[in-house]
């Protein structure tokens, strides 16, 4: 068992889902993989998760929908949105929802790897646990 972030990847392509999996889990993190909105809220509902990484673009349900129905389920989860299309309104949107992030796809691994640990830094800070920081300073 990894004692970094648990994540969640929700995104339509399977390949994306694999690769993204693989970084996560050689840098110690625990990674879960859904391919739709649905399947990440039924995920969402049986397990906790410290950050999920959510496509905006996905069939049936988008990333948005899916960002409301995740943060009712879980308001503590922090929430990255990734897409290939920039618009300013999904992104004022995201955040309205309560999302963390908003990253465009391509990302760079390294990028998308701080913002996996900011993000899960706030998600300790704010529950008044000690961050992972903290804890390798004493």
């Amino acid at each position: 068992m990894s004692s970094g972030p648990r994540i969640l990847i929700v995104d339509d392509e399977e390949r994306f889902r694999t690769t993204l999996r693989k970084h996560l889990t050689v840098a110690g993190m625990e990674a879960d993989t859904a391919g739709s909105g649905e399947d990440a809220l039924q995920q969402i509902r049986g397990k906790t998760y410290d950050v999920v990484l959510l496509d905006v673009k996905m069939p049936e349900m988008d990333g948005l929908e899916a960002l409301a129905r995740i943060k009712k389920i879980d308001p503590q989860v922090e929430v990255i949105m990734l897409t290939g299309h920039a618009c300013l309104d999904v992104a004022v949107e995201i955040m309205k929802l309560g999302g963390y992030e908003y990253l465009l796809k391509p990302c760079p691994l390294d990028d998308l790897m701080a913002k996996i640990d900011a993000a899960y830094e706030r998600k300790l800070m704010r529950h008044g646990k000690r961050s992972r920081t903290d804890a390798a300073q004493s």
